[in-house]
């Protein structure tokens, strides 16, 4: 059966500023047997769900709301909290997770990782295919996956590693009744909108003096991606059903079951790929991910010196591991309280 394609520059976008932000996922705080967690490992919730709790974050009467978002979830599920819009309605300022955009000469490309994705620089150099770069037990696994969720697709075959896992990710979400879709960013700005609180945008701007050397540099560079590749493959393998229960432990609002399902997020692998490549780091782009957790750490301490109440959204393991932007607050000295 053939599906509508999610194309890989959203997918990228979406999944690699994601892992740029240093979504780490590889030990979530608490692990637990999966048998513990519910009974709801092949039904995915819809209709309206409230989502998780919010954490808090305090210095002195200041008070910074933060909502941590997952994805993929629920795809028909409808997120309504009228907790949570309330406490949008009583803020300042709503702050939004951080982009990267790209400007070049002519105009702007609209989200990072824009560059790999344009004509012809998907593809493998010198016409080579998958089979060709992909070691044989690896390809082997490869094939099994693309034949249950693509089928027939001898386009994909000339794709890098890296585009190829990618799209094929994006049908596995699709056809497991999930999606990567932002429904909580649009609900959230939707509601500051409403009752006109101001939306704060950490952005990143970057510039690129000559996009078409560099997507000619990147055409014809290497890109070590194989270990996204793998860790796509066995996520894929091993996750699917378990994305569906993170996905309804979100929906829930049931935060010691996500916190009891650790994996491995192959999204962190591939977006080093693309931040290591020797085209992108020698266009000052490869300290991406620092640079975006800092313009979001500003943006959010301003607000708490600023607002008496903020509202926020992060990934929600920026808010359950160690090395998250919620411990960097934390270890600045913010009085920090988790959901109840």
């Amino acid at each position: 059966m053939n599906y509508p394609r999610l194309t890989v520059r959203k997918l990228l976008i979406a999944g690699l500023l994601c892992a740029s932000f240093a979504c780490h996922a590889d030990e979530p705080p608490a692990a637990a047997d999966s048998a513990s967690i519910g009974t709801l490992d092949t039904i995915v919730v819809s209709g309206e769900q409230p989502g998780p709790g919010l954490w808090k974050v305090s210095k002195d009467d200041h008070v910074l709301w933060i909502l941590g978002t997952l994805r993929p979830l629920p795809k028909k599920m409808t997120w309504v909290s009228k907790d949570i819009e309330a406490t949008i309605a009583d803020s300042q300022q709503v702050i939004l997770g951080p982009s990267a955009s790209i400007s070049v000469k002519g105009g702007m490309l609209g989200g990072l990782f824009l560059l790999p994705s344009l004509i012809g620089a998907r593809n493998n150099p010198d016409k080579e295919k998958l089979v060709d770069v992909v070691p044989a037990d690896l390809y082997a696994r490869w094939s099994v996956l693309k034949q249950k969720y693509i089928g027939r697709d001898r386009g994909i075959e000339k794709r890098r590693p890296i585009f190829a896992a990618q799209e094929l990710y994006g049908e596995a979400i699709k056809q497991s009744g999930l999606s990567l879709d932002d429904v909580v960013g649009k609900a959230v700005k939707k509601a500051a909108k409403r009752d006109k609180v101001e939306i704060i945008e950490p952005r990143v701007e970057l510039r690129i003096e000559s996009a078409g050397a560099a997507v000619k540099e990147f055409k014809k560079s290497e890109l070590d991606d194989l270990e996204c590749f793998g860790k796509t493959m066995s996520r894929l393998e091993t996750d699917i059903e378990a994305m569906k229960l993170r996905a309804n432990a979100w929906a829930l609002g049931d935060i010691n079951a996500l916190q009891a399902m650790p994996y491995t997020d192959q999204m962190q692998a591939c977006a080093d790929a693309v931040l290591k490549a020797s085209v992108v780091e020698e266009r000052g782009l490869g300290d991406l991910r620092e640079r975006l957790a800092a313009t979001w750490m500003a943006a959010a301490e301003k607000a708490l010196a600023s607002n008496r109440s903020t509202f926020a959204v992060l990934p929600l393991r920026h808010l359950l591991n160690a090395d998250g932007l919620l411990a960097r607050l934390r270890a600045r000295g913010y009085v920090v309280e988790a959901p109840e």
